[in-house]
């Protein structure tokens, strides 16, 4: 296919601007794209969305000033069962494709820093707990990233309403949802260059993201591909200077009865460049029963007959809460990982 087909199956770059100001007729064309972009792949990139340009160079750098730590300083802030989600993974703790190789990159999970006697930590709702970084880098650093945390949450009630609004049910359907201790993750990751002496070794192997929304940051380097599901085909979501990329997880699938789309992508960065990206994860609020929203009760027949085969009905999705929901998915990518290791290096 000629790169003018291959140009219009790649997620769109959509102007912010228009669904936020006053233009009806610019209004009204950006929620048909958008609309078009969540059914087809659930990837679109975002630019004119408000972050400021600093506050994006200085998340950048946190995350290089944490990545650049010796070793032992990193593993003082370990991703642990006990830790309740927060906390740094070394490269290979986490495998998202089956049959793969362990993803080659680093990390750490922050979210809003509750204290063990909050309510909410004591219950032991999902994503709620005390922030885990290397005491080395500082509170600065640690208020830099919340700085960027509340800002994205911001901006994901924004993309919410609009995602809504793409539904024709409502801007507001999904404010309780999103306005009562909404859980999100921030989580600055490295990606070394992946190897390319095996076919099963990924910076971030295929995948569908487990939530709701995520609202990605990456650097110039490049390297994320999602998946054309008609042709099988992986296609490069080149960087956009200061945009995000947004995709759906399968939390909003599941919600919209596949109306919108959670679709598989990866990173593999085969550049000579270490490469930072910084994924924002939006779930909303743990507590939150997920049912089939009223008037999406009939599967789309594109999805049934790719999914299922054109003979097999599918009924709507039963409740379930955000927390279970979550913490499946969750905890089956890391036990993906320690199946994958020798018994020998256990520890």
């Amino acid at each position: 296919m000629g790169s003018m087909g291959r140009q219009t199956r790649l997620p769109p770059v959509l102007d912010f601007s228009a669904f936020r100001g006053e233009d009806g007729p610019a209004k009204a064309e950006f929620l048909q794209r958008l609309g078009q972009a969540c059914r087809d792949k659930g990837f679109f990139q975002l630019i004119n969305h408000g972050v400021e340009p600093e506050l994006q160079q200085k998340i950048f750098a946190a995350a290089k000033e944490l990545f650049d730590l010796p070793m032992e300083e990193k593993l003082k802030a370990r991703l642990t069962p006990a830790t309740k989600g927060r906390g740094y993974e070394t490269i290979g703790d986490q495998m998202l494709e089956p049959g793969s190789a362990p993803d080659t990159k680093e990390g750490i999970y922050l979210g809003d820093d509750l204290p063990a006697d909050d309510p909410r930590v004591l219950k032991g709702e999902y994503g709620c707990g005390s922030n885990i970084y290397p005491a080395c880098l500082g509170p600065q650093w640690h208020a830099t990233c919340i700085e960027y945390l509340q800002t994205l949450k911001t901006l994901a009630r924004d993309v919410m309403r609009a995602l809504a609004a793409a539904l024709a049910i409502g801007d507001d359907y999904f404010d309780q949802f999103t306005e009562t201790d909404p859980v999100a993750t921030l989580r600055l990751i490295h990606y070394p260059p992946t190897p390319t002496t095996s076919d099963k070794e990924r910076g971030c192997g295929a995948h569908r993201d487990f939530g709701c929304i995520t609202l990605l940051l990456q650097d110039q380097v490049g390297g994320l591909q999602v998946q054309d599901e008609e042709t099988g085909e992986f296609l490069d979501i080149d960087p956009v200077p200061g945009a995000y990329v947004v995709n759906l997880g399968n939390l909003m699938a599941r919600w919209t009865n596949h109306h919108y789309t959670s679709n598989t992508h990866r990173v593999l960065n085969y550049s000579p460049t270490d490469r930072y990206s910084i994924p924002f994860f939006y779930s909303g609020n743990a507590n939150h029963v997920l049912d089939t929203i009223p008037g999406l009760e009939q599967r789309p027949q594109s999805v049934v007959a790719r999914k299922y085969g054109p003979a097999i009905p599918r009924e709507p999705y039963g409740p379930v809460s955000v927390t279970d929901f979550l913490r499946d998915q969750f905890v089956r990518s890391y036990a993906r990982a320690q199946e994958y290791r020798p018994k020998a290096v256990e520890v």
